[in-house]
């Protein structure tokens, strides 16, 4: 779906201050509350707006170690694998991956050594062959989608 220059500047506003009203937020774009709410809607029903729920840190939450775990799983074993991990809290994000493996996970854990208890976790299953992890050092650019939006706005 392509947005416009309105769209990316409600997607702005709201990234910047996601407690904002409608009404409030259609005072300051300078269109009508009926306007924004259509538009919302459209973003919602969309796809593009996910949620408004708060950004958590899991570090925050007890759990600093972050790594990236590419797995290699047995073939036709995809849906069982899948289901295995979301069993794992600690698994925050599952992609399937080209490559030299077939998925590719974010995890987090409390501590190195409650990193290995995670991975245990994750390759104690019998679709998944094997598994190499990378632990995350630091994060200068952490997850980001505000640089596309304003760059898909732009191209209205």
């Amino acid at each position: 779906m392509a947005i416009d220059h309105l769209d990316g500047r409600i997607l702005l506003l709201l990234a910047r201050e996601p407690r904002i009203g409608v009404l409030e937020m259609s005072r300051r774009l300078g269109v009508a509350r009926g306007t924004v709410q259509a538009r919302l809607d459209r973003l919602q029903s969309n796809g593009v707006i996910r949620g408004f729920g708060p950004e958590v840190d899991p570090a925050a939450l007890g759990y600093p170690v972050t790594a990236f775990a590419t797995l290699q799983i047995r073939q036709g074993q995809g849906a069982d694998v899948r289901a295995h991990l979301a069993t794992v809290p600690e698994v925050l994000e599952l992609h399937t991956t080209t490559g030299t493996g077939d998925m590719l996970c974010r995890l987090v854990a409390r501590s190195n050594a409650d990193l290995q208890r995670v991975i245990d976790r994750v390759v104690g299953f019998d679709g998944i062959v094997r598994a190499s992890t990378a632990i995350v050092m630091e994060n200068p650019v952490p997850l980001r989608i505000i640089p596309l939006v304003e760059q898909a706005a732009e191209e209205t």
